[in-house]
């Protein structure tokens, strides 16, 4: 019989690995991480008062304080005799600027030396005047500037320097190891409870934006529902009657002539064409999600269609093109298109009966559009309109940064006329003709 012999870890050996890996990855995994202190935000409830100027600088308050600290500690040595004892200590404040772990490891190593330089009394120990203050002022900078884990580690290494001071060096007659445990204690235990409410605060700025965010998607939401539900209820309905009464119309009338079939034909096409368009903007406005279908959008070289469109359904118009025909980019081609559709829709509805001319024009640097028609002629009269076509046509050229004037005509009619600049972009150069004509010039040359 074979026996496996497992060998089992117990969990105090894990939990002394676990502490061992954290003292080594916070105090000596990065101990020499650069980690300049960041300008302070100047938009609190005193900051903000300030005028513009100071302002400016009141980001750097904290690093005036440290420095003015530093300052301070070194006078406090020179005062006491122990002038070369505050040199490292005020060294160590400063270094929190840029390497808060080494900081703490410069307070840290340095005490002891400090102390055999600084007095030779040793009635303060084993920490002097000067290396006590500016061990706390390490302290609390470095746990403010690192996680809660490394200033729990910084605080235990402060504590075991005071019993390991007594026994190596046994001398002295006061001791204030036990008032550097409490106050750095005090100091470190405010210092992770500002940063805790400070984390809570960013979580909860952080929830509120994304409810902020979740309501005002949801708002939308139901308004786009709602417009969906008005458009299909309204809107398809009637277009619906349309196409249906346009279909069965001829049926209606004894031998009726080929005119008023194919008039009664474009109605439905254009009925199907509608309902087929509110269809797909619908799907847009109800669906968060919706992916519109891969149909080709409309360009000019639709435009022929377009006019024919129009030419049967009463509009008499014209078009002229000049200049050299040439691709467009899609969003300039797609919007020119809407343009002219617009403008002639308009001069169906308010012009009834008029004439119509389109010109396109391909110049160099953009496209240039003209719609006008003149005044309606015949019994029908115009339909009223909401506006919204001239407004529409507006956005589509201010989104291209173009320009675009309508307005009425001296002869009763109307015109519109848009600009839609395009970039010019440089044609490819041929890297072989430019060889060739540079290895002519060196020729010449």
């Amino acid at each position: 019989m074979h026996v496996t012999d497992t060998k089992t870890r117990s969990p105090e050996y894990a939990l002394a690995q676990g502490l061992l890996r954290g003292l080594r990855e916070e105090l000596f995994g990065d101990v020499l991480a650069y980690r300049l202190l960041p300008p302070m935000r100047t938009d609190g409830p005193v900051t903000r008062r300030l005028p513009g100027r100071i302002r400016a600088y009141a980001g750097y308050l904290p690093h005036a304080v440290l420095a003015a600290t530093a300052f301070w500690v070194a006078g406090l040595a020179w005062s006491t005799g122990a002038g070369l004892g505050g040199v490292v200590p005020a060294a160590a404040i400063m270094l929190t600027l840029v390497r808060p772990v080494a900081a703490f490891w410069l307070s840290m190593l340095s005490a002891p030396f400090v102390l055999v330089l600084g007095r030779g009394d040793w009635y303060d120990w084993p920490w002097t005047p000067s290396s006590f203050i500016a061990h706390l002022i390490v302290l609390v900078v470095a746990a403010a500037r690192t996680r809660p884990r490394a200033a729990v580690w910084m605080w235990v290494i402060t504590t075991l320097y005071g019993p390991a001071s007594q026994v190596v060096l046994g001398r002295g007659i006061t001791s204030n190891a036990f008032a550097m445990t409490a106050l750095s204690a005090f100091f470190l235990l405010v210092v992770a409870l500002l940063q805790v409410r400070r984390q809570a605060t960013r979580e909860v700025v952080a929830e509120r934006t994304v409810t902020q965010q979740e309501r005002s998607r949801r708002t939308l939401l139901e308004e786009r529902t709602t417009i969906a539900r008005e458009l299909h209820d309204v809107v398809a309905h009637h277009m619906s009657v349309v196409a249906i009464q346009a279909e069965a119309a001829p049926y209606r009338v004894e031998n009726p002539p080929p005119e008023l079939e194919q008039a009664f034909v474009t109605i439905r096409e254009n009925a199907v064409a509608a309902l087929a368009e509110l269809r797909r903007i619908l799907g847009v406005v109800r669906a968060e999600d919706y992916e519109a279908p891969d149909a080709p959008q409309p360009t000019l070289a639709d435009l022929d269609g377009l006019l024919a469109n129009v030419r049967d359904a009463g509009l008499t118009v014209e078009a002229a093109v000049t200049g050299a025909r040439r691709e467009l980019p899609q969003g300039v081609e797609l919007s020119a298109y809407r343009i002219v559709q617009e403008a002639l829709s308009n001069a169906l509805r308010h012009a009834p009966g008029a004439e119509a001319r389109v010109e396109v024009s391909y110049v160099l640097g953009g496209l240039g559009l003209r719609v006008v028609n003149g005044p309606p002629r015949g019994l029908v009269k115009p339909s009223p309109g909401a506006g919204h076509g001239i407004t529409g046509m507006r956005e589509r050229v201010a989104m291209l940064d173009g320009e675009m004037t309508a307005g009425p005509t001296e002869d009763g009619g109307y015109e519109v006329a848009a600009w839609l600049p395009v970039p010019i972009v440089p044609a490819p150069r041929d890297a072989a003709a430019d060889r060739a004509a540079s290895d002519r010039s060196e020729e010449v040359s």
